[in-house]
């Protein structure tokens, strides 16, 4: 029996930001908005309804550029991020009762993999699998819809990247499925920029090429394309022909590591970029000690023990701050996490938000493999990592980085 095309589905919040508020606030349902700040705040649009869009008002801009776009009668509200939390949480809850396997990409972003399901959902009418999935996933967003009161759309194609651009197509409240085979067909007429993986600085430079398209990139000669998208150009052409990347695996985090064992050499660290600029203390904590944990599983993953900590911690305004402090050779984030969030008390000297955190361990020495005579909880740690090498590092976290609130 021939194995079913993946279905990998995109599934996105439509202007989520600006959707709660509208829930929390029907008055604002029609009206142009931007949430991000008020008026005339320092800062950056973080949301923008539909309504704002005509006049050149993006996410991403400073708020005074978007005051001198947006009509008058705009409302601009500051971003209520425990709020929002809270319904991205009953957001992927609804989400993942519908597959096996997902990956949240963000606050308002999840990737939901329906490979093989259609024999679960399959209903007398379905003219075929893919009707099946399409029928299924249209069931998901009026549930969104109907049980939190937030509209969504949803992309579904044979890869990731070819669903993340269906989904963009299917906006606002809609839901659009690129069958196997006919992706060119459905997404080749759009800018190349749509492609996942070809920002603005490639696509002036693929232009300046004559290669326009979504199409112009799946049909161009690949020495072509490496001359300005390099070692991925290859990977992104595949994509661009329907034939990317469908595994979604387990939620991973956002950058690239090498820890070969035993290396003392340089430090170990980790950073993130939070998607939307952080107040909120709980957000602040949580993504502290998730760094923690993991800059600690990498220090045990390569069998040694650091002496330095560092905190890295970028305001929204680019501001950046870095704080060391030396102590005693560790590599357990019970010890590590005290200790960073000290410094991050003494560091923050202004109520800006945050756009960026990191933890970085440095003088590395190698570590005894022998248990101590007194319980340091090396046992406990080499139990956890081992399930965390067999099962993906997620198998295991410390509470505190999935709790929604931390008092």
């Amino acid at each position: 029996m021939a194995l079913s095309a993946p279905r990998i589905c995109c599934l996105d919040l439509d202007t989520f930001f600006v959707s709660v508020e509208r829930l929390l606030d029907p008055r604002l349902i029609g009206k142009p908005v931007v949430v991000g700040g008020h008026r005339g705040d320092r800062g950056v649009v973080t949301s923008v309804s539909y309504e704002v869009r005509p006049y050149g008002v993006r996410s991403g801009m400073s708020l005074t550029r978007a005051a001198e776009l947006a009509p008058k009668a705009t409302v601009f509200l500051p971003t209520r991020h425990e709020t929002y939390g809270d319904y991205s949480e009953r957001f992927r809850e609804i989400a993942r009762n519908y597959t096996p396997v997902s990956q949240v990409a963000s606050v308002d972003e999840m990737y939901l993999d329906f490979s093989g399901c259609e024999g679960l959902y399959r209903a007398a009418g379905d003219a075929d699998s893919d009707a099946t999935i399409e029928r299924v996933v249209r069931k998901l967003t009026d549930e969104i819809a109907n049980k939190l009161g937030l509209p969504s759309s949803a992309g579904i194609g044979t890869s990731r990247s070819v669903a993340k651009v269906a989904s963009g197509l299917a906006k606002p409240r809609g839901v659009l499925l690129v069958r196997a085979g006919r992706e060119t067909e459905v997404i080749g007429g759009l800018p190349a920029r749509k492609f996942p993986g070809i920002g603005p600085v490639a696509e002036q430079k693929l232009e300046a090429a004559g290669i326009r398209t979504i199409a112009d990139v799946a049909g161009a000669p690949l020495p072509a394309l490496r001359k300005v998208l390099g070692a991925y150009a290859q990977s992104v052409q595949r994509g661009c022909r329907g034939a990317g990347g469908h595994e979604l695996g387990r939620e991973r985090p956002a950058f690239q590591e090498h820890d070969p064992e035993g290396c003392t050499l340089g430090t170990i660290s980790n950073e993130r970029t939070f998607r939307e600029d952080v107040r909120d203390p709980a957000s602040i904590e949580r993504m502290l000690c998730s760094l923690c944990e993991r800059v600690c599983f990498r220090a045990r993953s390569r069998g040694v023990k650091a002496r330095t900590v560092t905190l890295k911690l970028r305001y929204a305004d680019f501001e950046t701050l870095t704080r060391a402090r030396t102590i005693t050779s560790t590599h357990s984030e019970l010890e590590v996490y005290p200790v960073v969030r000290g410094m991050f008390e003494q560091a923050r000297h202004r109520k800006v938000a945050i756009r960026l955190l990191g933890i970085a361990l440095s003088h590395l020495h190698p570590h005894d493999e022998q248990l101590p005579l007194f319980d340091d909880g090396t046992a406990l740690y080499q139990a956890v990592d081992g399930i965390r090498k067999r099962h993906g590092y997620d198998a295991l976290r410390l509470a505190m980085t999935l709790a929604r609130r931390v008092k």
